[in-house]
């Protein structure tokens, strides 16, 4: 496996994620939804894209681990580090803010959930081999 790959594989779970959270975002805002920006929505809407960006981490891991090829979590774990710092300064980000922000719970959503999501997605990408592999040496 070479590290340019898994380079790759790294960056386009990332891009997945973020593209997704990005977009779906916007088509929630403009589809009336979510509240024109910057109006700050109600705390309880922040609920949906805590659970859509969980689903896309999820989905991220999954993107990072078919990519990288080498049938193993590192890919995931990788892209898990980068999502666990950028939840982090986040966090750091809401503390430091002269502006809402919204939920402090929201916020700490991320970097909570994303280590265990993305290795959620590289579990079910890799389920089928382990479970296989099992199968065989039973």
């Amino acid at each position: 496996m070479s590290a340019l790959r898994r380079g790759f594989a790294v960056a386009a779970g990332f891009a997945t994620v973020a593209v997704l959270s990005v977009g779906t975002d916007a088509v929630m805002h403009s589809s009336g939804i979510f509240p024109p920006e910057p109006q700050i929505m109600a705390d309880q809407m922040f609920l949906l894209p805590a659970v859509y960006r969980a689903l896309f981490t999820v989905l991220g891991g999954a993107v990072a681990t078919l990519l990288a090829g080498d049938r193993s979590f590192l890919a995931a774990k990788i892209l898990s580090g980068f999502g666990l710092i950028g939840g982090l300064a986040g966090v750091a980000a809401w503390f430091s803010a002269s502006t809402e922000l919204g939920p402090l719970w929201y916020t700490v959503t991320i970097p909570l959930s994303a280590v265990p999501c993305t290795l959620a997605g590289a579990w079910l990408v890799l389920r089928p081999t382990a479970t296989a592999d099992l199968a065989r040496h039973s």
